[in-house]
C-alpha cells in the first residue's frame, strides 16, 4: 500500500474507531465461497471456505552473504513473477499476497475438483523451481530451495486500512492461513521433510491419484511429498 500523506487528524481517529468497535456481529457473513471483493466494506466481513497455498525460499537470510545486490535482485524477481504467475493462472485464485520472499494464494475452492487443481498449482511451482534453478546453474548460481503449504478450511475475510484514504488491503485470517502458513515453514526443513506439506483437510479432498502421491509425515502430524508437473520438468531433462 503506498502512501499518500493525509494529515493525521486525532478527533476523526477516535471517530473511526468507535464506528469499527460498534459493529454487529451479524455483519460478518458465513460463506461457502468467496464472494467479490466489492462486497467489502470497512463494518463488515465474511467468513467464507478457501484453500491457502503457501510458499516460501528456504535458507534466504543466507543469500545476502553469497550474493551481490543485483544478482540477489535478479533471482528474487524471476522466482516472484513466475511463482504469481502459476498462481495467477489458476482460475479459482482469488487472492495473490507476496511478504518477503514468501508467495501466497488464496483459492475459491467450491468443489472438490478445485482443491485437486490448487494441488497441481503446488505441482507447476515445484517443476518452475526445478527450470529456475537450471537457468541459475548455467549463471554459476546456487539453486534455491523451497517449500510449500496448503490448506483447506475456513478464513475471516475483510477489507482493512484507512477509511477515506484509498489505502486499504484484503486481509485473510484464521485457522486455514495460519495451518498453511505453519506447513510452509516444514516442508523441506529437512531431509525427513518433502517440498510440499499438506493438511488432512487436503488430503481428505484431494483424489485417489493424488492420495497415491503423498506419504504421512509423522513428525510433522500431516501429509507431504515431493511432485512435479510432468511436462515442465520435461524441458529440464531436454536441456541437461
Amino acid at each position: 500500500m503506498e502512501s499518500n500523506h493525509i494529515i493525521y487528524n486525532f478527533d476523526k481517529s477516535r471517530d473511526r474507531i468507535d464506528e469499527i468497535l460498534k459493529t454487529s456481529d451479524n455483519s460478518y457473513e458465513e460463506l461457502k465461497y468467496i464472494p467479490s471483493r466489492d462486497k467489502l466494506t470497512y463494518t463488515n466481513g465474511f467468513y467464507v471456505y478457501c484453500t491457502a497455498l503457501f510458499v516460501d525460499v528456504r535458507g534466504s537470510s543466507g543469500l545476502p552473504e553469497k550474493y551481490r545486490r543485483p544478482t540477489l535482485a535478479r533471482i528474487y524477481r524471476s522466482y516472484i513473477s513466475e511463482i504469481i504467475a502459476i498462481i495467477n493462472s489458476n482460475l479459482q485464485c482469488a487472492e495473490i499476497n507476496v511478504q518477503g520472499d514468501c508467495v501466497w494464494g488464496i483459492f475459491n475452492t467450491t468443489l472438490k475438483s478445485g482443491i485437486d487443481g490448487v494441488f497441481g498449482t503446488a505441482a507447476q511451482i515445484s517443476s518452475l523451481v526445478d527450470v529456475l534453478n537450471h537457468k541459475l546453474s548455467k549463471r554459476t548460481i546456487e539453486p534455491i530451495r523451497i517449500g510449500i503449504g496448503m490448506d483447506y478450511g475456513r478464513a475471516l475475510m475483510i477489507k482493512a486500512g484507512y477509511s477515506g484514504s484509498g489505502i486499504n488491503e484484503v486481509v485473510w485470517m484464521g485457522d486455514v492461513v495460519n495451518s498453511a502458513c505453519k506447513l510452509c515453514s516444514y516442508a523441506n526443513q529437512s531431509i525427513l521433510d518433502y517440498e510440499l506439506m499438506i493438511s488432512s483437510s487436503i488430503y481428505e479432498n484431494i483424489n485417489v491419484h493424488n492420495k497415491n502421491l503423498v506419504t504421512w509425515n509423522s513428525n510433522r502430524n500431516c501429509f507431504h511429498a515431493n511432485i512435479i508437473n510432468p511436462a515442465m520438468n520435461e524441458w529440464v531433462k531436454i536441456t541437461f
